[in-house]
């Protein structure tokens, strides 16, 4: 059994490593991808594949204070309506690049607030995506939905567009924690949002919460766990909240002193991890629980268990197209990301040009040791055959990678012929396992506290 001293003499409570949502992570990312390469990957794509779209919604009506996403305030819809034809004409330069056939596998809106759109630009924009790549027979539409920011209208539109699953940010339902972090969103008002969800046949229904946030403690965390379990997830994802005020600004009204330290972190993840597993949810990966029929404990069960940009996925499709400032794609050949900024993105969609600004084109190891760290993250383990007959590299040569990983980390890993693994007593250390497959220089970036 591995306890606190060990942990933090392994480094666990002074780290800070990527949360390898993609390898290399995003601030790698550089200026030798293009919109023309963009435009050559779209083009490239198999007729008749699946593909995976994200649009990207950067606007909210209040600007929560621990949220590090880039997003933008707006008490008016003139914005919004401006960005939905940008949008629109972004899908038209996609779709004069995109052979035939292709369908979607997964759609997803994300933000920012989707849901602030009206119920007519919901439609307006749902029915330019679906003209262009329509619905696979089992594909997932799945909205980020804000609860202060839905109504039977606007859940209406979503419904009637093909919406099946829905994702809820809950963060904490302690009024003082909410105060603290400038997201005023009640216990009521959220089962409110989600009984409206599942009366339109609604069934699938994601929700996050947060750990590490100021004023937390393991009672507090207990409660907020417990009410969102009585609201009946199928994913529940339990992220660790990110203090990085000298990336996000806004995050300088958080009092740091109300923080909790990491070791208090690793007791509130703890905390709530055990009411998940008692409550009978699978455990998926590192912060991600569901139930036993969802599709996430399906794909871990069967070793298709993925890792994207919005976290666990069951999604197999290769291609991931992102639409909308700062929105990231993922093909084969690697990354490419839109312009951060509204205006920037906007700019080149007027002139008829993809926005891209920078992205990452796969060489050398990438893509085989993106699949090692994808395998720690997913799995917690290495599977020297899978690796060996997918990848160029030779049996010694992995076996070297293990010890390396394996000496790091004090001989805690379990390794063989067969593989590496992370024991269950090790895995709070899993990304910083990661990273010693890792083979960028970590001290370029500033990434997120290991627990």
């Amino acid at each position: 059994m591995i306890v606190k001293p060990q942990l933090a003499q392994l480094g666990l409570f002074d780290a800070k490593v990527p949360r390898y949502t993609s390898y290399p992570t995003a601030p790698h990312f550089s200026n030798d991808v293009g919109q023309s390469l963009f435009g050559d990957w779209i083009s490239g794509i198999k007729p008749g594949s699946s593909v995976s779209l994200y649009v990207h919604v950067p606007f909210c009506r209040r600007l929560c204070w621990f949220c590090a996403c880039r997003t933008q305030g707006t008490q008016t819809d003139n914005p919004v309506i401006a960005y939905v034809d940008v949008l629109k004409a972004e899908l038209d330069l996609l779709a004069a690049h995109l052979p035939a056939g292709a369908i979607l596998s997964r759609l997803h809106w994300g933000g920012g607030t989707p849901t602030l759109l009206n119920p007519d630009l919901m439609r307006d924009l749902a029915a330019r995506i679906l003209e262009i790549v329509p619905l696979g027979s089992d594909a997932e539409f799945s909205v980020e939905i804000d609860p202060n920011e839905i109504d039977e209208g606007r859940l209406d539109a979503l419904a009637e567009a093909g919406m099946n699953r829905a994702s809820i940010g809950v963060q904490d339902f302690d009024d003082e924690i909410q105060k603290t972090i400038g997201r005023i969103q009640s216990y009521d008002t959220t089962r409110k949002a989600i009984e409206m969800i599942r009366a339109r046949g609604i069934a699938s229904l994601n929700a996050d919460i947060l750990y590490g946030l100021p004023h937390q403690t393991k009672a507090r965390m207990t409660e907020s766990v417990q009410k969102l379990l009585s609201l009946s997830p199928d994913r529940v994802a339990l992220y660790g909240y990110a203090h990085v005020p000298w990336m996000a600004k806004r995050q300088q009204l958080i009092p740091t002193d109300a923080l909790p330290t990491p070791e208090d972190r690793l007791d509130l993840f703890d905390t709530a991890r055990r009411l998940f597993l008692w409550d009978k949810y699978a455990e998926i990966g590192i912060d991600h629980f569901a139930t036993q029929d969802d599709g996430l404990t399906h794909a871990l069960n069967t070793g298709r268990l993925k890792r994207n940009f919005q976290g666990y996925t069951d999604d197999q499709s290769d291609v991931l197209i992102g639409i909308g400032a700062s929105s990231i794609s993922r093909f084969p050949q690697g990354y490419a990301q839109n312009a951060p900024a509204t205006s920037a993105h906007t700019k080149a969609i007027r002139e008829g040009r993809f926005s891209i600004s920078r992205g990452h084109l796969f060489k050398g190891q990438d893509i085989l040791r993106a699949r090692l760290i994808e395998a720690l993250m997913c799995d917690f383990r290495i599977d020297t055959a899978e690796i060996l007959r997918d990848h160029n590299i030779t049996a010694a040569e992995l076996q070297g990678m293990y010890q390396t990983a394996n000496a790091t980390f004090d001989g805690l890993l379990s390794v063989s012929e067969d593989g590496l693994f992370i024991p269950p007593e090790a895995r709070a250390l899993t990304r910083m396992i990661a990273r010693t497959f890792d083979a960028y220089d970590l001290s370029k970036a500033g990434h997120s506290s290991a627990i």
